[in-house]
């Protein structure tokens, strides 16, 4: 599209033909990032998206208890160490972020007072730099004002590599972060920088500060947040049990509706969603997902809530080690100082990718709840390539390899140089997963491969504990079932995790993406290229290349575009079920019908 038919449609959008949210969608569409579509309807003069209340309540409070499961239970409060989305979502309850994204992909503001714009003078025309103006009358739990010296030092604290942050990379081509004066913050770039938020949830200087760089770990305030959002902590039993109440002081005016608020965690997915649907005990049950579709129906049969589906960024898939688990390195397996024995071998990996039966575990397991795709980036539609197949084929894979030298010995299992083609495949401890483990294994067996099949509960699946080896971060297993979110719809940050700079060790205390350990010269240029890349079409021929790349090198095998999927009860009101954004993004605006 060019430039006058971009134009035509901004006219829509003013004259009301057309939808903020249709406007977002086509230019997503042609490969612009949700913050530049954003940025072409601020310079039209088009307001920004405002979350949508339901019922408008006439004071603060007097919703009486919010009852919440998350049966993947929280370990740690501070969203800067966390490593998995039940640990983001339980502190979005304490901590905002700048802007959140709406469910059409919008920026809405949070601690910010407006969305950085070229016409408000936020964002330089160059891309290099972008000035935030914070909203006003903000104060921590604690009392204290929030002001631009807090985001400053959440660039100080992720960006030291000392402190162990996963979102260290999020702010690497950050050149310096400057409090202009209280309510203001410019951060300057390295480059001309397309995607432009850099920031996640803040949290305060005055209580983290003793503990920027090694000390992170050993903050008390990792486990007792005070943060400027809706809700007080009170009490929190990690993996177990999270409390909280109403904020007096929240910034926004007669919000939150409910008083006070308990997330209840550990369990299963079923039983979570059963205690909406059917029972009626809790109000809302996140991550129900991962459930059989005809149980989710079944249950939704009671009447008491219903399930909500979204599709944005969510990926299963395969990953293959390129390191090898089993050898030992300077305290440290899966070393990028070792080699896989065998799943660098291109017939090892081209039979594992005919050995997954997509369709089936859609159409069997998933319901709904999935769809099939060979691709890494599935989403938005601009980024999803067209150079990529899949198939399922057993008699193929038995080809492969044996054209590869992999033969069969009296027990049916193949081998190759002495070395057995039998390989560990771990997943998170839910009924899913193990499903899928078993459909995959099935097909290997009659391709002679063996497969021994472990699960790992979430706690610890998920956990940011650096001395825990059985996290998914730490990879000790030749393979790994996992679901990556992309978060916000651009797919910078996803692909961002197959770079070499992301790898996953002891160094960093496992708390980095590339957890498979793949390093690839040419993988490396095209990312660093499509961060500068201010041309949209350019910008994602780079990251399909890019795509294409982990997929016909067999880091990844895709499987299936997942539903966001969550259990609400029929009284709840204001609920936005976002697939860009953590379950409680809305939480202030939600409340209970009568």
């Amino acid at each position: 599209m060019d430039e006058h038919g971009i134009r035509e449609l901004l006219g829509d959008v003013s004259a009301g033909r057309l939808s903020r949210r249709g406007f977002v969608r086509a230019m997503v569409g042609l490969g612009l990032t949700a913050p530049l579509a954003s940025e072409l309807l601020a310079s039209a003069g088009v307001a920004e998206a405002q979350p949508r209340a339901g019922v408008t309540p006439a004071k603060r409070g007097g919703g009486g208890p919010l009852k919440a499961l998350w049966w993947d239970a929280p370990n740690i409060l501070n969203p800067l160490l966390a490593v998995g989305l039940k640990d983001w979502n339980a502190s979005s309850l304490f901590y905002e972020p700048l802007v959140w994204f709406d469910p059409q992909a919008n920026m809405v503001p949070a601690l910010a007072r407006e969305v950085p714009s070229v016409k408000n003078g936020g964002v330089a025309k160059d891309g290099t730099s972008v000035t935030w103006k914070l909203k006003p009358g903000v104060s921590w739990h604690d009392g204290k004002p929030f002001t631009a010296g807090d985001v400053v030092f959440n660039w100080e604290y992720t960006a030291d590599p000392a402190t162990g942050s996963p979102a260290v990379g999020v702010w690497r081509n950050v050149k310096q972060v400057e409090a202009l004066d209280p309510l203001t913050v410019k951060f300057v770039f390295t480059q001309p920088t397309p995607y432009w938020l850099m920031t996640s949830a803040i949290i305060p200087r005055h209580i983290f500060e003793p503990y920027k760089g090694a000390k992170s770990r050993e903050a008390p305030n990792n486990l007792k947040p005070i943060g400027t959002g809706p809700y007080r902590f009170v009490d929190f039993k990690p993996g177990d049990l999270l409390k909280a109440e109403l904020n007096p002081s929240y910034h926004v005016a007669n919000r939150p509706f409910f008083d006070t608020l308990e997330i209840k965690g550990g369990g299963d997915a079923v039983s979570a969603a059963r205690a909406v649907l059917q029972t009626g005990e809790y109000d809302y049950a996140a991550e129900v997902g991962g459930v059989e579709d005809d149980v989710l129906q079944r249950l939704e049969q009671g009447g008491k809530g219903r399930v909500v589906i979204a599709f944005g960024g969510r990926i299963s898939h395969v990953q293959l080690n390129q390191t090898d688990p089993w050898t030992e390195v300077d305290g440290e397996r899966s070393s990028v100082k070792t080699v896989h024995p065998f799943l660098t071998d291109p017939a090892v990996r081209g039979a594992l990718a005919l050995l997954v039966d997509r369709a089936g575990i859609q159409e069997q397991i998933l319901g709904r709840n999935g769809q099939v795709t060979p691709n890494f980036i599935s989403a938005p539609e601009r980024f999803r390539s067209k150079n990529t197949r899949w198939e399922f084929s057993i008699d193929k894979a038995n080809q492969m390899l044996d054209a590869g030298g992999w033969k069969r010995g009296g027990d049916g299992v193949r081998a190759k140089d002495g070395k057995r083609l039998k390989v560990v495949f771990q997943a998170v401890t839910n009924a899913v997963a193990q499903k899928v483990q078993a459909v995959i294994k099935q097909a290997a067996a009659k391709a002679g491969m063996e497969m021994e099949l472990k699960s790992v509960v979430a706690s610890s699946f998920y956990s940011s504990n650096p001395a825990n080896p059985d996290t998914y971060t730490h990879f000790y297993a030749d393979l790994q079932l996992m679901t990556y979110l992309m978060g916000p719809p651009d797919p910078e940050r996803l692909m961002r995790v197959f770079t070499s700079w992301e790898v996953a060790s002891k160094e960093n205390n496992w708390q980095k993406f590339n957890v498979w350990r793949w390093h690839n010269v040419e993988y490396d240029r095209l990312y660093r290229a499509a961060e500068t890349e201010m041309d949209p079409v350019k910008r994602a021929a780079l990251f399909i290349r890019m795509n294409d790349l982990v997929v016909q090198n067999g880091v990844v095998i895709p499987i299936l575009l997942l539903s966001k999927a969550a259990a609400i009860s029929n009284r709840l009101r204001g609920v936005e079920h976002n697939p860009f954004e953590l379950d409680f993004w809305n939480l202030p605006f939600w409340s209970r019908e009568g």
